[in-house]
């Protein structure tokens, strides 16, 4: 069977294990879909197939308004991947060609443009520019969907260089004009409230972030909540129905992102964005897509660990337990080295960034890597060798050679912290999962995870067999009671 029949029998069955993963095409209709499509199954002569969505469009086809193609999770192959095509998804998914164009993305992948573009050209069957024309198009039906803005408005906020520019691409990609996506809104309301009816940056901006199923919501709630620091991150509400909440720092100002603890029956959490600039809506999104893990293939994990006698009860009885990544990845770094969450809060307090306005009990912005630098840390009582460390840290990061953003080569950050003073193995090894969100780490030495493994039952030596998906068999030997 090739891969092209493995993939029609997907489309058949409806399998939406399989969205985003890849997307279909039917030549009689013009449209293309996700693999869970609900409409009725077309002839497999009529089918074509697309890594990317932006690739369907290419070749000239629209989204099925019906399954919403573009509004799938993104496919893991990106998170688990190290090589470039890998870290330039991340990148992009990140709006790093919207802000510094192809030749950014190029000069932080460490390659030409040239090479980039026939790259993902060769792979994927669209280049870095039509990936985020893809982006921007989603942005953009999702502000016409949920705000009352201009469509002027929405058309820079989601990046496109000007009006007409989005009413073309939007004609495209959807085969329907601004006015007809926004008349065609759902009318709902969300656990947040209503959908912002006034001003998209005051009232907030309602999302659905999809994931594929299942997803273990309770553990990663407990987990974020467990590590929470006061001032820039809170947990609102009864276990099962809670709301988290954080300050975000994002290219065009100050943000506060709400995510809800309860799934939606689609398969998502709900999730509200206050944004100072709505430019940063991609990257917002993006950034609360990792902290929560929803790029994740949990059948594939659940396949692989659930081969292991020791890891298949824990697998049983918690499916869907992502690995939560995060938010800020300089932020991560600094909270890792730090260690206890009290050290995090009295440093958020002596020099985190005051918010213009505070919401609840939000009331800063992290401090940012270069402000540690120049700062005395007398506030932090901390000794003097995990002081030196701090520093040496936030010094790297704020002027090289340590880059944490999501095209990161992992193998080299994970060098360059090792060769830093005062930061070891668990540390940089903990950076990486997190900050850089590799689904393939083991804290061997963690004591915790040793205590997991031992009440499980489980091998050290049968730890090459997690691979590729080690973070998640540690968070089970975490969870393990």
């Amino acid at each position: 069977m090739t891969i092209e029949d493995s993939r029609y029998e997907a489309v058949t069955s409806r399998d939406a294990r399989f969205d985003g993963v890849f997307f279909f095409a039917v030549s009689t209709t013009g449209i293309y879909c996700r693999p869970s499509c609900p409409a009725i199954t077309p002839k497999r002569r009529n089918v074509s197939f697309y890594r990317t969505a932006a690739a369907a469009q290419g070749a000239g086809f629209r989204a099925c308004r019906r399954c919403r193609p573009d509004a799938v999770p993104g496919s893991a192959e990106w998170n688990a991947r190290a090589d470039v095509v890998g870290r330039a998804m991340r990148l992009i998914g990140d709006g790093i060609v919207d802000r510094e164009g192809v030749a950014g993305l190029a000069h932080r992948l460490g390659y030409s443009a040239r090479q980039v573009q026939r790259q993902l050209n060769a792979e994927l069957g669209a280049g870095p520019i039509a990936l985020a024309r893809a982006q921007r198009g989603h942005t953009a039906r999702v502000l016409l969907q949920t705000t009352t803005m201009q469509a002027a408005e929405i058309a820079f906020a989601a990046g496109f260089a000007s009006v007409r520019q989005f009413n073309d691409t939007m004609r495209e990609i959807y085969a329907a004009t601004p006015s007809e996506l926004r008349s065609a809104r759902p009318g709902r309301t969300s656990r947040f409230g209503p959908v912002a009816q006034e001003n998209g940056a005051a009232a907030g901006v309602p999302l659905r972030l999809a994931y594929r199923g299942p997803y273990a919501s309770v553990e990663v709630f407990d987990y974020l909540g467990s590590r929470a620091i006061a001032g820039i991150e809170e947990i609102v509400g009864g276990r099962g129905s809670r709301s988290y909440r954080r300050t975000l720092r994002l290219p065009g100002g100050p943000g506060i992102a709400e995510v809800g603890e309860q799934p939606g029956a689609g398969g998502w959490l709900e999730c509200r964005l206050h944004l100072a600039d709505l430019r940063d809506l991609t990257t917002a999104t993006q950034r609360m897509r990792r902290l929560f893990d929803l790029d994740a293939d949990p059948c594939a994990v659940a396949e692989r660990l659930g081969t292991d006698p020791a890891l298949a009860p824990l697998v049983a009885a918690r499916p869907g337990l992502r690995a939560p990544g995060a938010a800020d990845p300089h932020e991560l770094a600094v909270r890792a080295v730090l260690g206890r969450r009290e050290l995090g809060d009295a440093l958020v307090a002596a020099y985190g960034e005051p918010l213009p306005e505070p919401s609840g009990g939000l009331t800063h912005l992290f401090p940012q890597a270069q402000s540690l630098v120049e700062a005395s840390l007398d506030a932090l009582g901390m000794p003097d060798a995990r002081r030196a460390t701090l520093r040496t840290l936030t010094a790297a990061l704020a002027a090289g050679p340590v880059a944490l953003d999501p095209g990161a080569d992992r193998d080299e950050t994970e060098r360059q912290l090792l060769a830093l003073p005062g930061i070891g193995p668990w540390t940089a090894g903990y950076i990486r999962m997190r900050a850089l969100g590799d689904p393939d780490v083991l804290l061997a030495g963690d004591a915790a995870v040793q205590a997991g493994m031992r009440r499980a039952g489980a091998d050290p030596e049968d730890a090459q067999q997690w691979r590729p998906w080690s973070s998640y068999a540690m968070h089970h030997f975490w969870n393990t009671p």
